[in-house]
């Protein structure tokens, strides 16, 4: 049976994955490594990770089924998702490895000196993380009813259990190996069925079957009401919400340096590149023979689909059951980095049992539990919102927050920590309610129906005009040390400079430890700059005292303590 064929095949994916993270857990002996595998993935294995990580639910099912849908105004996802590492390449990729961070919140504290631009910033990881999620869990439940009729929550359980198996022993080290394997492994999985299909499709003789939607609606870009604006809104959030993607922008966090991060973000555009073919491909085969899956509202599932309506018996048995394996990947791959990300942030900064490093592991540990416990929920409350859209909301999120504090925080010095914090409750409110309403079916009209649809052309420009506004209002509460941050974001490794000693290790354990109001902290000790990734920072949450150690790597001379502000 095709059922026997499909479960078979999951179940080898989820065994070879743990397998492959068991390897990884050899490897994962500190902290760093549990966060960013100890800053040590090559350009290579780091390009296959983030593609593999990169490439979730709505790549591998959610793109074809709106192509079959929509038609040809859906291209945009894919030219946008590839085109947001383009973005990445440009502006980000280097500066962000340089800044020696683990976390989003980490370049936040980095950048603006204050602790509440810290926690905003964890707020927000938590958020879109767990709005990431949520189409990860849909898309497991909806493969295996699709295979094998079982209820969805049994796939969303699957895969929950199978992320925290792969991610609770090593961290990121594991969960690198394993989204690598996931690539090739999706690849293949859509290449293969994929010249069948064709072949078969080539061989079929009378006019298609284009079902009830025109033709002219399907093949002609803005044809519908208000196409214009959602087309735009579409771009900005898929262009920018790439490079404000938690899961997404820690990875760069693992490379050795800033010329192997845009090495590893150049190779992730070839991935992509090719990569995304195929789904579209999927969605006009699917248009021809199983058009009947729009009415059914069933789109989604296209890609499972079509070997069944090309072929019998074993045949279509085997290029199901490779879907299959390849649509599990997909899950896995997303759902371990999105675990990972927000479970360091989680540890990091909102949960703090203990100091230490064994203390650390364990409270990333706990927290991945209880990231993946909170998905499961919120999945199953949630209403049936196709999966890509699911994830274009959230990619309007992160377009909306992190994306203008990472552009104004690494090329504008003038950015203030009360402007970014601005800009981010104004962008991620005005979004965050957009995937609210649509995520929960809170039915909306006019024209603010339509902004709730596809916020990002509104809470983009919104969310960059007060920052620079408020920032500018506020210029005299500028971070004391920008122009030493930005001499860190911005020169190259090999240049012998002072560019301070932030260090994301070092403020975790500082965070923990309880801090007496009567006596300040005292320093940190001199950091070797070779194996401190150039240097640490240390903070005092208790007493409201914060002290930084800069440190050049010159053991001749120390520099002052500044206090980090709460602004």
């Amino acid at each position: 049976m095709s059922n026997a064929a499909s479960i078979v095949a999951v179940v080898l994916v989820s065994i070879a994955s743990l397998a492959v993270g068991a390897f990884g857990l050899r490897l994962s002996r500190t902290m760093s490594d549990f966060y960013v595998a100890s800053r040590g993935v090559g350009p290579v294995l780091n390009a296959s990770a983030i593609s593999g990580e990169y490439l979730s639910a709505a790549s591998f099912l959610g793109v074809a089924g709106l192509i079959l849908a929509r038609g040809v105004d859906m291209l945009w996802l894919p030219v946008g998702w590839t085109a947001g590492y383009l973005l990445l390449l440009v502006f980000v990729a280097a500066p962000l490895r340089r800044s020696g961070a683990y976390t989003l919140p980490d370049f936040a504290q980095l950048r603006l000196e204050s602790v509440v631009a810290r926690r905003a910033s964890s707020l927000l990881v938590v958020a879109i993380g767990l709005l990431y999620l949520i189409p990860q869990f849909q898309g497991a439940g909806l493969t295996l009813r699709t295979l094998t009729g079982a209820p969805s929550w049994v796939g969303q359980l699957a895969v929950a259990v199978v992320v925290c198996l792969n991610v609770l022993p090593g961290g990121m080290r594991s969960v690198t190996l394993v989204q690598a394997f996931h690539y090739w492994l999706k690849l293949l999985a859509l290449l293969t069925p994929l010249f069948f299909l064709l072949g078969a499709l080539g061989g079929r003789s009378g006019d298609p079957d284009v079902g009830a939607v025109f033709v002219a609606d399907w093949v002609e870009p803005l044809r519908g009401d208000h196409a214009l604006y959602l087309t735009y809104s579409l771009v900005l959030a898929t262009f920018f919400g790439t490079m404000g993607l938690p899961h997404v922008v820690v990875r760069f966090y693992t490379n050795r340096d800033g010329r192997a991060a845009r090495r590893a973000t150049l190779a992730v555009l070839v991935l992509l590149s090719g990569f995304y073919l195929l789904p579209v491909l999927y969605g006009v085969i699917g248009r021809y023979v199983a058009s009947d899956l729009v009415a059914a509202g069933r789109a989604d599932s296209v890609v499972l689909e079509l070997p069944s309506r090309l072929f019998d018996g074993p045949v279509a048995e085997g290029l199901t059951a490779l879907l299959a394996a390849g649509a599990f990947a997909a899950f896995l791959s997303t759902s371990t980095g999105l675990v990972v990300s927000v479970a360091g942030v989680v540890s990091q900064d909102l949960v703090r049992w203990g100091a230490g490093h064994r203390q650390g592991i364990r409270t990333f540990r706990l927290s991945t539990v209880a990231v993946v416990a909170v998905s499961l929920l919120l999945t199953i409350v949630s209403a049936g919102v196709p999966v890509a859209h699911a994830v274009e909301l959230t990619f309007a999120v992160a377009a909306s927050t992190f994306c203008p504090m990472l552009l104004l925080g690494i090329w504008w010095r003038g950015l203030t920590a009360r402007g970014a914090i601005a800009g981010m409750v104004v962008g991620g409110g005005l979004s965050m309610g957009a995937v609210v309403s649509t995520t929960f079916g809170i039915a909306t009209g006019g024209w603010f129906g339509v902004v709730m649809t596809q916020p990002a052309a509104v809470s983009v420009p919104l969310s960059f005009a007060t920052m620079v506004l408020v920032s500018v209002a506020t210029r005299a509460s500028a971070p004391e040390h920008v122009a030493r941050t930005m001499v860190r974001l911005h020169a190259p490794e090999h240049i012998d400079l002072n560019r301070g000693s932030f260090h994301p290790e070092r403020w975790y354990r500082r965070a923990s430890a309880p801090v007496s109001p009567v006596s300040p902290v005292s320093p940190v000790t001199h950091v070797n700059q070779s194996s401190a990734a150039n240097g640490a920072t240390t903070e005092g949450t208790d007493s409201g005292t914060q002290h930084t150690a800069y440190d050049s790597g010159d053991t001749t001379a120390r520099r002052s303590q500044p206090t980090a502000r709460r602004d």
